[in-house]
């Protein structure tokens, strides 16, 4: 993984080109400047950053006013403290209020490890979904998070953007483009469909790989775009392979499992649907990411196992 990249310190690199080209951008920190890896920034532009200390209600409502005042407002913490602390306020601060602000929620899902339930973020894209207002992404590689970011720092309107805690290595050539509400096909197959968001793309790449070498066929979808969403793409998609498998480091319920229940409901398919991810009542164990991910059964190894049962029923 020697060309993996953090993506926090993705989002501070695009936020001094931003302001380097011009951008009256200001980053809302609570007391979370080494989370946000923000120092860089701090460095360069000491008078435009704003620390409110371990408040994440009053760093929603601050960026909240600062968007209002003409600023692109920044919020930049750890997700499950933005999204739980802070809920009120960007449901009401930002989202009723349409506010151009962006929200980071940094080391989302379980990137926290042994830190437990406190630290893990595995509701958030059920909760922002709830928000109906607010656009939602969940980058799987260093330069589709650029372009998330680029788009968003130049859009008006909320935006919610999902970074895992670890480094990423690049999923892509140097001719992608990110493009809101697209859906990303990384590898075609009739067999199954495997599709994640964010960090868990990389378990279904591998994932992919061990499947052929098993002569199954499985297509693998990146869904970076949560809303917008191009639900009939994904659903062309879907169609395409016999069973379909989402997989991701958030409760089944109400994330990307649950979209991609709703589209192939919808349409009224009869393709099966596997939701792996952290079960429905329980919640992510503590251990490592990659113990954990195991745990729950959603690492590539899990993955394949489930696929393979689905493909051939053993």
């Amino acid at each position: 993984m020697s060309n993996a990249e953090h993506l926090a310190s993705v989002m501070v690199e695009r936020f001094i080109q931003a302001v380097d080209n011009g951008m009256d951008l200001v980053p809302v920190v609570a007391d979370s400047t080494s989370t946000a890896k923000i120092s860089p920034f701090a460095a360069r532009f000491p008078d435009r950053i704003v620390n409110v200390g371990i408040a994440e209600q009053t760093m929603v409502g601050v960026a909240a006013g600062l968007s209002i005042g003409g600023k692109i407002a920044v919020t930049c913490n750890a997700a499950p403290f933005l999204i739980s602390r802070a809920n009120e306020q960007v449901k009401i601060d930002i989202c009723y209020n349409n506010c151009n602000v962006k929200l980071f929620g940094l080391n989302a899902g379980a990137s926290y490890g042994p830190l437990a339930s406190t630290h893990h973020s595995i509701d958030d894209i059920a909760i922002m979904r709830g928000f109906g207002n607010i656009e939602i992404y969940a980058p799987s590689s260093p330069e589709e998070c650029r372009q998330i970011i680029d788009y968003a720092l130049s859009s008006i309107g909320p935006v919610y953007i999902r970074l895992d805690g670890k480094a990423l290595p690049a999923l892509h050539g140097d001719g992608y483009q990110f493009s809101p509400g697209q859906i990303d096909v990384l590898r075609q197959g009739a067999d199954v469909a495997l599709v994640a968001m964010g960090s868990t793309v990389h378990e279904i790449v591998d994932a992919a790989v061990l499947l052929e070498q098993a002569g199954i066929s499985a297509a693998v979808v990146n869904v970076s775009s949560i809303r917008p969403c191009d639900t009939q793409q994904l659903l062309s998609v879907l169609r395409h392979s016999r069973q379909v498998i989402s997989v991701e480091e958030h409760n089944i319920n109400g994330g990307l499992g649950s979209l991609v229940a709703e589209v192939l409901a919808e349409a009224g398919c009869g393709i099966p649907l596997l939701r792996l991810g952290i079960r429905d009542g329980e919640y992510a164990i503590a251990a490592d990411r990659g113990a954990m991910r195991a745990h729950h059964g959603f690492d590539a190894a899990g993955v394949f196992r489930a696929a393979r049962t689905l493909c051939r029923g053993d």
